[in-house]
């Protein structure tokens, strides 16, 4: 039905910066919120960034001022500009949508995941 595939993850040493990027696609009519969450080793997973259909965004107090969420509902794709990164950055990112089907209903969608490594 909807896919989303994530690209941008890798190596990078702190104070680097990295862009993740997602794309959906499949029966869709629309998409609601889009957001990115990591999973730490041997943590829970946690939320990163949020943006809204309408564009308003939220962020982890950890990421704030670091992270920028994007979307293009033209092309049904979130980024997630990341500079400053930290080696606590360190983690598997994960897309997450909302996503309303051609059918009308609604179901949600994660990605395959792509890990950020950020050490030296």
């Amino acid at each position: 039905q909807v896919q989303l595939v994530e690209s941008g993850g890798g190596l990078v040493e702190p104070g680097g910066s990295l862009r993740l990027s997602c794309a959906a696609s499949g029966s869709i009519f629309s998409i609601d919120a889009m957001g990115w969450y990591r999973q730490a080793p041997g943590k829970q997973r946690e939320l990163v960034a949020i943006i809204s259909s309408g564009d308003n965004t939220k962020y982890a107090d950890s990421v704030k001022g670091r992270f920028t969420i994007s979307r293009d509902n033209a092309k049904n794709t979130v980024c997630l500009q990341m500079n400053s990164l930290k080696p606590e950055d360190t983690a598997v990112y994960y897309c997450n949508a909302i996503v309303q089907l051609v059918t009308m209903s609604f179901v949600e969608r994660w990605g395959q995941g792509t890990l950020v490594t950020v050490s030296s």
